[in-house]
């Protein structure tokens, strides 16, 4: 392999790696702020020992989190300098804006909310949370934004070979990068749901604290549910932005290699790379991926040969990730309907209980698939349409990237065990009990 292949697996490992902790905070963080919320305003102790126990495990997956996103910015300038220094004045300053405000601002309060039980009143422990869940959140839109840049570069000029910030507002205000952060976010708060309702039947199927999980499990549906169904409908809205601002990107997820008119969804096909073609397509649906990504069943929709093929995203990668992301997405709504007929008897349905503590992973699998559609399908191009990935990477040895890559992934690996061990052993523990 050389530089430029083990920089992207590196990138790509440590990036998938930390949205393992990512999801669950910006989800998490707002439930377990509701939960305080109920127990301020009821007194009822049954929310406070909620908060409690999944404040716990959030702490858990906070603290991870951040480690394991620190070494992402330090690779712009080991693996990536060239595109740090194309396009530093515009990425950086997102960056600089996000460590500055949100970052600060969540890792003060969570200390504050940690240490304050017996020192802050029930309010002002209560509005602790608050700000930390909303400053994780603003934490993410700025990360996203980074990122709908490079999707969507808007608001630069090209003066003395390379990309300088023009327009500020247009950065803000990218469409592209707002669309991807809805997706996200209401992505994440599918991750807590489930989270939430995995736990809780874990421990229902054991009959142990039944009222506490019951609780909980509840809140999970609701929260899964909803934004389930929100993160559908919003994805329709990204894709027609795909289709618009990176049409290779939408013909790659879709396998579509000739240009067409009315151009159908198949529901059963494999891409053939070498062959340029599908070596399977079934079940077609005519002019509907047109009126997918154009609203109308006659929009011409261009295929993968308008492109040479070194312009064009590895399809098969780009492909069986929508289409992963796209079934888990269809599934999760359908799994919280069935859990919510059953809520009254959720004891009693030990199948269920066994499935959603199964489900756990796939909300985070669906996730990892939609980022390798997002950054897979923008290949060639690190910022798309004005530097390729090829010419960002850093002039290094091939031995150097080796290096930091078996390093990082060792590091990784032993972060990953110490969070699998943490929440599952605090995870079983349960709650602490009632006093008496």
């Amino acid at each position: 392999m050389d530089v430029l292949m083990l920089s992207r697996l590196q990138f790509a490992m440590a990036t998938m790696f930390h949205f393992i902790f990512v999801p669950l905070t910006l989800g998490l963080s707002v439930m377990i702020a509701i939960m305080e919320t109920y127990y301020v305003r009821t007194g009822k102790e049954v929310y406070l020992r909620m908060t409690k126990f999944w404040g716990k495990l959030f702490v858990i997956n906070f603290v991870l989190g951040i480690v394991t996103g620190l070494t992402l910015e330090f690779q712009f300038g080991t693996n990536w300098s060239r595109y740090s220094i194309y396009v530093g004045d515009i990425f950086g300053s997102l960056l600089a804006i996000e460590a500055t405000v949100a970052f600060f601002m969540e890792s003060t309060f969570i200390a504050a909310w940690i240490f304050g039980w017996k020192k802050l009143s029930a309010k002002m422990h209560c509005a602790c949370i608050w700000i930390v869940a909303i400053a994780s959140n603003i934490s993410a839109i700025w990360i996203i934004l980074a990122n709908g840049w490079m999707q969507n570069p808007v608001g630069y000029v090209i003066r003395n070979g390379r990309a300088e910030l023009d327009d500020f507002a247009a950065v803000l205000s990218n469409p592209f990068g707002w669309s991807q952060f809805l997706h996200n976010g209401f992505g994440a708060f599918v991750v807590a749901g489930f989270f939430l309702m995995g736990v809780s039947a874990y421990h229902l199927l054991r009959k142990n604290e039944v009222e506490f999980f019951t609780k909980s499990f509840k809140m999970g549906i609701i929260c899964a549910f909803i934004f389930s169904i929100a993160v559908a409908v919003q994805g329709h809205g990204h894709a027609q932005e795909v289709a618009h601002k990176q049409p290779a990107k939408l013909a790659a997820m879709e396998a579509l290699w000739d240009s067409t008119d009315s151009a159908p969804m198949y529901l059963l096909a494999m891409p053939d790379e070498e062959k340029e073609k599908n070596a399977v397509e079934l079940f077609g649906i005519p002019g509907g991926l047109s009126f997918l990504a154009f609203n109308s069943f006659d929009a011409p929709v261009k295929g993968l040969k308008e492109w040479p093929k070194e312009d064009r995203p590895p399809v098969l990668v780009t492909f069986l990730s929508f289409r992963l992301m796209v079934g888990l997405g269809s599934l999760f709504p359908l799994l919280c309907i069935w859990a919510w007929t059953k809520r009254k008897n959720l004891v009693e349905n030990r199948l269920l209980l066994r499935v959603m503590l199964y489900a756990i992973p796939l909300p985070y699998i669906a996730i990892w698939a939609g980022w390798a559609v997002a950054e897979v399908g923008r290949q060639p191009w690190i910022v798309y349409g004005i530097m390729k990935t090829s010419d960002a990477v850093s002039p290094i040895v091939t031995s150097q990237v080796a290096f930091s890559f078996i390093g990082l992934t060792l590091l990784y690996t032993m972060l990953g065990a110490c969070e699998i061990f943490l929440l599952t052993k605090f995870a079983r523990k349960g709650p602490e009990p009632t006093k008496a």
